[in-house]
């Protein structure tokens, strides 16, 4: 071989940027409409199927049973909180429809998502559910259950 062939690169090996046939697929799948679909097929691969829940804690003291649940994200209208004498349920419906439409390069994009959770925190002790309150600020629930009074029993001879 002569020193100019070992120099030139061969056409079999020629770098992407100047390859046709990879240039016109780098240009395909980087068109919007076939973009998108990759970032979604890419975003479905990214959640743990199925759907995980919401991270909860609970700090019992003297005074109370104080839960705390970490929902970002989520709006206080999408949370519902359900009470039973020993149990506490928190649920969340949690719904995006996102919308976008191009005329110039003809293409219409949707994206329609549902997530529904729910946590049963079981109370350890009973509550009159008037006194529950509930607060939800910066993607985090706080739920204040305050703890009955004791009563200290005598024992007798």
């Amino acid at each position: 071989m002569s020193e100019n062939q070992k120099k030139q690169p061969s056409k079999k090996h020629q770098p992407i940027s100047t390859n046709p046939l990879m240039k016109s697929m780098n240009d395909f799948f980087n068109q919007i409409p076939v973009k998108r679909l990759m970032e979604s097929i890419d975003e479905f691969f990214e959640q743990p199927f199925p759907i995980p829940t919401f991270a909860i804690s609970m700090k019992e003291t003297d005074q109370a049973l104080v839960i705390t649940a970490d929902l970002p994200g989520i709006k206080k209208e999408q949370i519902n909180l359900d009470y039973s004498p020993r149990a506490i349920t928190i649920s969340i419906k949690h719904e995006e429809d996102v919308q976008e439409k191009n005329e110039k390069n003809n293409y219409y994009f949707r994206k329609q998502s549902f997530n529904q959770s729910s946590r049963t925190i079981p109370l350890p002790f009973s509550v009159d559910e008037r006194q529950i309150n509930a607060s939800y600020k910066n993607g985090q629930l706080i739920i204040n259950i305050p703890r009955p009074p004791r009563r200290q029993i005598k024992i007798t001879d």
